[in-house]
């Protein structure tokens, strides 16, 4: 059986994909939706070589989609593309050719695979990082809102947000693209959405804020996100016990599905409600809710099961 070599051409809104020897060509949408039919073609053509154009970012979304999968990825210089599609006689610009030129030039070359770049998992964390910034804004400029008298200013202020939910609405579509374009991301976003409490933002920011989650053990992650309690001693004297450092972000999140999980999660309800009927503080209680559930998905990340009650 010959060997199969696919080239991607990657634009802003789709990719064009040629398969040699075949001559088998299509083209996907570049968002969540297409990604996916994209590696499930690929799985089934078992690929020698995938070999995507860099092409000042856009390529990165589906390099992550396509290694998620497993598949042997090479992320090819443009300029030895072109130089190749020179020296075989394709100087002609359009997608579907540039596709093809690509496999051709995978077939030829043979560029060594390699693993997705890290620039990948730095770029999700960005977006999560980003839409967090934004929606921090969007909360200040509307409580400017409320205050404001003048006319103009408040006008001012309508524009402002108007301008940041429309940026908002696109971080979310990168981030869904990313997440939902790549098996092992979507894998993991299921599996912590699987948890009453969490739903999808907050999965998403454990994923970017927190890679580690389900390859340490439990003090280690409850550690890092700042949940780990220590007491403060001198000498004789020993202080009440204290949460602090870690990740801001981390901690927030684990608050917000604690906050969520003491109302629908039948576990960490009667937990909660243990603590307090034992004597403890709602705060305290929280924590601990916080603590426990951050334990709970990084088990089920550990052992790739959803959640079951026991």
């Amino acid at each position: 059986m010959d060997a199969i070599f696919v080239g991607i051409d990657v634009s802003k809104d789709r990719l064009d994909v040629h398969v040699r020897p075949t001559a088998e060509a299509f083209a996907v949408s570049r968002d969540g939706k297409g990604l996916e039919e994209l590696v499930n073609r690929l799985v089934t053509l078992i690929p020698s070589l995938v070999a995507v154009e860099a092409t000042g970012g856009f390529e990165t979304i589906v390099a992550a989609a396509i290694a998620g999968a497993k598949l042997p990825l090479a992320v090819v210089n443009p300029a030895q593309v072109r130089e190749f599609a020179k020296a075989i006689g394709k100087r002609a610009k359009t997608d579907p050719i540039d596709a093809a030129v690509i496999a051709h030039f995978a077939e030829a070359v043979k560029p060594e695979p390699r693993a997705v770049p890290d620039e990948a998992a730095t770029l999700f964390a960005e977006l999560v990082t980003r839409r967090r910034q934004i929606i921090e804004m969007i909360v200040a400029e509307r409580h400017r809102e409320k205050r404001v008298l003048n006319t103009r200013v408040r006008k001012s202020l309508a524009r402002l947000i108007a301008s940041l939910e429309k940026e908002l609405h696109e971080i979310d579509g990168d981030i869904d693209t990313m997440v939902r374009g790549s098996p092992v991301w979507r894998a993991k976003e299921d599996l912590l959405a699987s948890v009453p409490g969490i739903g999808k933002t907050l999965a998403r920011t454990f994923l970017a804020e927190l890679p580690e989650l389900g390859q340490l053990d439990r003090r280690s992650i409850a550690s890092l996100a700042g949940l780990a309690p220590y007491t403060r001693q001198s000498g004789r004297w020993r202080g009440k016990s204290m949460i602090s450092g870690g990740r801001t972000a981390v901690r927030s999140a684990a608050f917000m599905g604690a906050l969520t999980a003491i109302s629908h999660n039948p576990v960490l309800k009667a937990f909660y409600r243990h603590l307090i009927a034992s004597g403890k503080p709602k705060m305290v209680a929280l924590i601990a809710v916080a603590r426990k559930l951050l334990t709970i998905l990084n088990a089920i990340l550990r052992d790739q099961r959803p959640w079951q009650i026991a």
